[in-house]
This record gives C-alpha cells, structure tokens and sequence, in this order.
C-alpha cells in the first residue's frame, strides 16, 4: 500500500461528488454546520490510516495491520480502500464483496494477503451450473467399507475467494448462507464445524454485465462491506507494468518477496482484543440512529438490517484498533459507513429513474444525524 507522509488515504469508491452537482442529485437535508464536525464531513466515504508513530493500548493490534499492508504492496499495487476494508472486515469476523470488472487483480490480491496471514487458501469458481454440494461438498459411498463418508467441499478453508459469484444460480448462495452466518455446514443432518479465522471474500461483475445476476437480500446482508474497485490511476498502472515485467510467476514471487508475518492464532487473538474496544454509549446511539434513519429516507426504499448496526459497531472497534486506540469515536464510523450501508439498502423505483447514486443519498443521509461530542 503507498504511503503518504500523514496518512494512508482511501478515495471513494464512488467517482461522484459528495454535494450534489446535477438537477437530479438529492438535495442535502443537511443540519446547520455548527452540528456536523468538519472532520466527520471529510471522513464520508473516505477511509485512512495514519501512519505516524503511536503508541496505546492497541499498538500490537496496529504494528500488525502496518506489517500486512506492507507485505501486500510488494505486489499488489494501488486499491488502497480493498486492502483496508478487507483487513477491517477480516479482524472483525465479516465478509467482504467485492465489485468490479475482470481483471484489476482481484485473485492476485487475495492469494497474496492469505500467504502474509499465514492462512489456507481456497477458490471456487462461480458458474451457472455449479451445484451446492460442489460447495460445501457431500457424501460419497465407499465400496470397500460399505459406508459414506463425507468429502468436504472447498469451503473447508480460512480464506475463502468466491469468484464471480453472482453467475450462479440461487439455490447455490443459499449453500453459502449457513457457512457465512455460522462457519459451519450441514449435510445430511450432520454439521460440519469450520475453524476461525474464516472469511468469504466474494466478486461480482457490474450486473449490467451478461449472464450476471442479483444476489439476493439474505445473502448481501451477510457481507460486512460491499467494496467497490475502479481501475487504478495512471501511475499506478505504470507500476503495475514495471512490477510484472520480470519473467517471474506470481507463485515464485509469493515464495521468495512475501513474508507471512502473522498466524491463524494470533489472527484469532487480535479478533477477540478487538471486540474489547470500547464503545460509549453515545456512540451506539449515533449507529442507532444512522441505520434506524435509512428506514424512513424519502429515496430509499428498503432500509438496513439490526445487522448492519452490528457491523457498524464491529466495524468502528477494529478501525480504532488499527490506529492504536482501545476506544472508537464517532469518525472511526462514519469512515466505514458507505462501504457497511451500501448494499443493505434498496432505492426507490424513482431514484433509480433518475440514476440518483446510493453512495451519494447515504452520504446526504449521514450529513443530517447530529454527531455525538465525545
């Protein structure tokens, strides 16, 4: 990940303007300025990580996250918002989809982060044939002994790559729905455990895109973040070629740049100090009152789930732990707050006329919810 001299800055993932610019923008309902703190209006869809030195209570929780980012950019180049958001999610126990068209290096990404965790490794391949038990796996009849014994799928991992996951048909997500919710998977009655850390990282083309369809609502709300990829900038793709112009693989890079700086166990350690992280009650209230106002917004038709408060919740600990505090405040949620709301909400048929962009209502939405001074 590249570094700036304060900060490791996270653009938006959406390419419009926070204030409206067009007739068909919603209009900001938002309070007076005396009400919205000037840093809370510039961390609106923008996430960041600063990098100077820090010492606090979480300071092994942030020299770990600063360790992962740097066996990552080895590699990996750019998308700097994938890199946090999915850090965010994974010590925060969540899942995380992905959007973006082929080839800017989603697969790469990930292989490289699993082999700096220290973690297994899997992919499934998301076809409009691709049956649930080619997921979770089934039982197969051994003729020697006369029994079936089951043979686990390739859900059997830590880090799990569904690609291209919204090319199959529905009873296929149905099959991910119980792994994702209770990391375990049930065959026949019989419930097949999956140990922590386990996190989906699934990918999706633009839905306007051939044979592409919408996954459904049970299953988006599963996904902690909904991270949304453009191509790279122009110098970073300059690097992207200079990086891979070697005629060396991608597995012999793996083995001889990347160093595996960290552990399932420790993974597993981090995760629980997370959790630890304290949350005034203030703060609960404000993520109260963010998700509850999504209900009632005049362009949003479905608001978002309890599920998404949680996440919220979650979300905002595990930041404040990456910046080495064991107490979040109010910006550690408001930065998190797009890619967590998202995909939980549903735009009316109007706002949908009028291609009114759901990062642009959420981020008038959140201008008007008065921020607690803690």
């Amino acid at each position: 990940m590249p570094n700036t001299p304060q900060a490791m800055a996270l653009t938006p993932m959406a390419t419009q303007p926070l204030a409206p610019t067009t007739e068909a923008a919603v209009v900001s309902m938002a309070p007076p300025a005396t009400v919205m703190d000037e840093q809370i209006e510039k961390s609106i869809g923008r996430m960041s990580i600063e990098t100077t030195e820090h010492t606090g209570e979480m300071t092994a929780t942030r020299e770990l996250f600063l360790k992962l980012t740097e066996q990552v950019s080895k590699i990996f180049v750019g998308q700097d918002e994938l890199v946090l958001g999915t850090l965010v999610s994974l010590f925060s126990s969540g899942h995380v989809l992905i959007e973006s068209v082929p080839g800017l290096g989603k697969t790469l990404f990930v292989r490289v982060l699993g082999h700096a965790l220290g973690c297994d490794f899997g992919r499934i391949q998301f076809t409009a044939d691709l049956m649930p038990s080619d997921v979770t796996g089934a039982p197969v009849f051994n003729m020697k002994t006369q029994e079936f014994k089951f043979h686990p799928g390739p859900v059997f991992t830590q880090l799990l790559l569904a690609d291209e996951i919204n090319r199959a048909p529905a009873k296929t997500h149905a099959a991910l729905l119980e792994i994702m919710q209770e990391h375990r998977v049930t065959v026949d009655g019989t419930s097949y455990p999956i140990a922590p850390p386990f996190v989906v990282i699934a990918t999706q083309n633009p839905v306007e895109q051939e044979g592409t369809y919408n996954l459904p609502e049970a299953q988006l709300d599963r996904f902690m973040m909904k991270l949304i990829v453009n191509y790279p900038s122009a110098s970073q793709e300059a690097s992207i070629l200079k990086m891979h112009s070697r005629q060396e693989s991608i597995s012999e890079r793996l083995q001889t740049e990347i160093e595996t700086v960290t552990t399932p166990e420790e993974i597993n350690a981090a995760i629980k100090q997370n959790g630890e992280v304290i949350i005034d009650d203030a703060l609960v209230d404000y993520i109260n009152r963010i998700v509850r106002i999504t209900r009632n917004w005049p362009q949003i038709y479905m608001g978002a789930s309890p599920r998404a408060g949680l996440a919220l919740m979650q979300g905002a600990r595990t930041l404040a732990a990456f910046q080495g505090r064991d107490y979040a405040i109010p910006d550690d949620v408001v930065q998190i707050t797009l890619p967590v709301l998202r995909h939980r909400v549903i735009l009316t048929a109007e706002a949908e006329v009028e291609g009114q962009e759901v990062d642009q209502i959420l981020a008038d939405m959140i201008r008007t919810v008065e921020v607690p001074r803690i």
